[in-house]
């Protein structure tokens, strides 16, 4: 048995490049699906999943070029189905039963979301992949994971990404950099860390959702993390 009985994990669209410059590596898919596996199977841990759009497409940063916002971040919103559609690929590969909710209809891609069908899935075995962010533009996949972590009543979100954990900078920037083991809310906001955006870090603080910033780019650490030991950061209140 793991740590949490119900975790929100989020994982980043950029790590799905893997050594790629654009778009999915099916080697770094594989690798996440395997331990999606084991923390589903082994651990008897129900898993929602929440993934972003980055590989393939930005809805900020297509503003910057000339993109309308709104339709940027549909853009963004569609590019998360995708990369959703690929880890259910994956894990129907190696046999983990999962479905994919969308936040925006579009049927028969995936069912639509909602709250208590995202539960009802859990509790009767299948790891739910939630997809679309929240359905609006003008709101990041972060925003959209601290929401669904909320509202399927989540012990914990765990944000796979391709550091370690959170330092007080950029450690690809600067060596003098320190990690946290552990860090509060307000630490955050008081030392301006670039955690998650406002809006789905707030969420996080207001409604008490701890979070696990941890390294996913390295096989097991998943598991590391389910099991309580001491790796990434761990983000609360207190």
């Amino acid at each position: 048995m793991g740590k949490y009985k119900r975790v929100l994990l989020k994982l980043s669209g950029e790590s799905l490049m893997g050594r790629q410059q654009y778009g999915i590596d099916a080697d770094r898919l594989d690798d996440y699906a395997r331990d999606i596996k084991i923390a589903h199977e082994d651990m008897n841990t129900q898993v929602a999943i929440v993934i972003g759009g980055g590989n393939i497409f930005r809805g900020l940063s297509g503003a910057t070029k000339g993109f309308d916002r709104v339709k940027g971040d549909q853009m963004g919103m569609l590019a998360t189905v995708i990369n959703s559609l690929a880890l259910s690929s994956a894990l129907t590969s190696i046999g983990v039963k999962n479905r994919v909710l969308t936040a925006i209809r579009m049927e028969p891609i995936g069912e639509y979301y909602n709250k208590w069908r995202a539960i009802e899935l859990m509790e009767a075995g299948e790891v739910v992949i939630l997809s679309g962010g929240t359905g609006n533009p003008f709101f990041t996949t972060d925003t959209g994971s601290s929401l669904r972590g909320i509202e399927v009543e989540a012990d914990v979100m765990l944000k796979g990404t391709r550091v370690d954990g959170i330092y007080t900078a950029d450690p690809e920037k600067d060596a003098t950099a320190t990690k946290f083991d552990r860090i509060t809310y307000d630490e955050i906001y008081r030392r301006g860390l670039k955690v998650m955006d406002l809006t789905a870090t707030t969420m996080c603080k207001e409604n008490n959702l701890p979070i696990v910033v941890f390294d996913m780019d390295t096989p097991g650490n998943l598991l590391k993390v389910l099991k309580g030991d001491n790796i990434g950061t761990y983000v609360c209140n207190e």
